[in-house]
């Protein structure tokens, strides 16, 4: 059987892949905003109380005898110093640095969660963070500061890239390590003595918790418009992930009390 010989070669050539823009949401960060002002001037306040009427006790002001976390004062019924110590800082550089990483940490990813979850994000974070040190650090256990749910973000940052790895490549991995690495080289510091390393290490768990179920899932459609991206996140997984956060690290706060 003869066979035309150029018909075997008339065969259209595959086209490579290529990459293509699409615009990532461009949300105004005003969560994130409004925590840094709201804590920065809760400083301001501690500073004022102790410029009026002194340190309390023990270089410890008058806002944090109300708000920090006490295991004594949890123990004694307190239960809103699960959330409070999020809005008080013990120094200038602590506060300096806490809101250094919000805003660099919490712009990005307040623009990916929207309002809504990032605000979940952010106080389930400090809620699972000052639940596991308060379980770990004794009956003297105190402690103040935003690092708890400034490792919730590190952590559901970390989450939010790993799940959506394949639209970001190589951005996504490199990111992922920036995150490993900002846990690993953080929690190293945080073997020195004065600082709440395990109310670290409860954000971080609580907060990537909550990004496995609540993270953005980003997919790229197609419209008359052209490219966008669609969030394929279900509403019942975002309540799943607060209620299993809420529900474990209450059981446990429940537990330490007893």
């Amino acid at each position: 059987m003869n066979q035309d010989p150029e018909a075997s070669f008339n065969v259209e050539p595959v086209p490579s892949p290529q990459e293509v823009a699409v615009a990532l949401p461009s949300l105004v960060p005003t969560v994130t905003y409004v925590l840094i002002g709201f804590t920065v001037f809760v400083y301001i306040l501690q500073l004022l109380s102790v410029a009026v009427l002194g340190y309390a006790a023990n270089q410890i002001d008058w806002l944090e005898v109300y708000g920090a976390r006490f295991n004594s004062a949890i123990r004694a019924g307190e239960l809103w110093r699960f959330i409070t110590p999020v809005f008080l800082h013990g120094s200038m550089p602590h506060i300096f640095f806490n809101m250094y990483a919000l805003l660099s940490i919490g712009s990005f990813l307040e623009k990916q969660f929207g309002h809504g979850r990032f605000i979940l994000l952010y106080f389930l974070g400090a809620f699972s963070g000052n639940v596991f040190s308060f379980l770990l650090t004794g009956e003297n256990g105190y402690s103040v500061g935003a690092s708890t749910a400034v490792f919730a973000l590190v952590g559901a940052q970390l989450i939010f890239f790993y799940q959506n790895r394949k639209l970001f490549g190589n951005f996504a991995r490199q990111a992922i390590s920036n995150s490993v690495f900002i846990i690993a080289i953080n929690l190293f510091i945080g073997l020195t003595p004065g600082i709440d390393n395990w109310g670290h290490v409860g954000g971080l768990l609580g907060g990537a918790m909550f990004a496995w179920f609540a993270s953005p899932r980003w997919e790229v459609m197609g419209t008359s418009l052209g490219l966008k991206l669609q969030d394929e996140r279900e509403s019942r997984e975002i309540i799943l992930g607060a209620g299993l956060v809420v529900i474990i690290f209450g059981m446990l706060a429940v537990w330490g009390m007893f």
